[in-house]
């Protein structure tokens, strides 16, 4: 093996055991919260607790990486979703759906690393993510609008809104409770965000993407 060949080896080792390190802790919060040990989410990524304290030397570098890594994934789903669907509505429906998990452990997060959470917002990375996630739920909306599958007086920022307040955490409720009643939740939120005539005026302005910028 040349020297370069070994560097590359090594290279591809860390990014792996970082994916890995990553990947079990998205498993471990999902399932039991924001107590789990270090050592558990080690164990879980099948790797020793020195490798992981190399890659993340404390818990707000891991809990900043599992955060960055769903932001990853719920942007990718959105873009597939618009896409690959026929329509705008369609295409916002799986994204709903399909990005609710991932939706669900960052509201979860923001709510159990509050502190973390907040200095995470100031990362150059996550407002990137946060834009384009954002323009393209604009398009989706505004493209539902047109078509009349949407109501007309919502807008993106009432449903990003909407999203994060079903998916908050409720002191109590069992892990399969709490995935079973978001589902319900997100389908009884999108089908009042269907048009028609029956809807009722909902009262104040529509949120707008603009409203949920920084110190709007």
């Amino acid at each position: 093996m040349t020297p370069s060949s070994s560097g590359r080896d090594l290279r591809a080792d860390a990014r792996l055991n970082r994916e890995q390190i990553i990947a079990a802790a998205r498993e471990l919060f999902a399932e039991r919260g924001p107590d789990v040990p270090t050592e558990e989410v080690a164990r879980r990524a099948c790797v020793s607790t020195g490798t992981l304290y190399r890659r993340f030397p404390d818990r707000k570098a891991l809990i900043s990486a599992v955060a960055l890594d769903g932001f990853h994934r719920v942007v990718a789903i959105a873009r597939t979703a618009e896409d690959e669907e026929p329509d705008a509505w369609q295409a916002l429906t799986r994204f709903v759906h399909q990005a609710s998990t991932e939706l669900r452990l960052a509201t979860w997060l923001s709510v159990w690393f509050a502190s973390t959470w907040a200095d995470l917002q100031e990362d150059p990375e996550n407002h990137r993510l946060r834009h384009i996630l954002l323009k393209i739920l604009d398009r989706l909306v505004h493209s539902a609008q047109s078509a009349g599958d949407m109501r007309p007086d919502a807008d993106t920022g009432d449903l990003a809104l909407l999203v994060a307040l079903l998916l908050r955490p409720i002191p109590g409720l069992h892990t399969e409770l709490s995935r079973r009643s978001a589902e319900r939740a997100l389908d009884l939120m999108l089908d009042s965000l269907r048009a028609r005539d029956t809807n009722q005026q909902l009262p104040h302005q529509r949120i707008t993407t603009a409203d949920l910028e920084p110190g709007s």
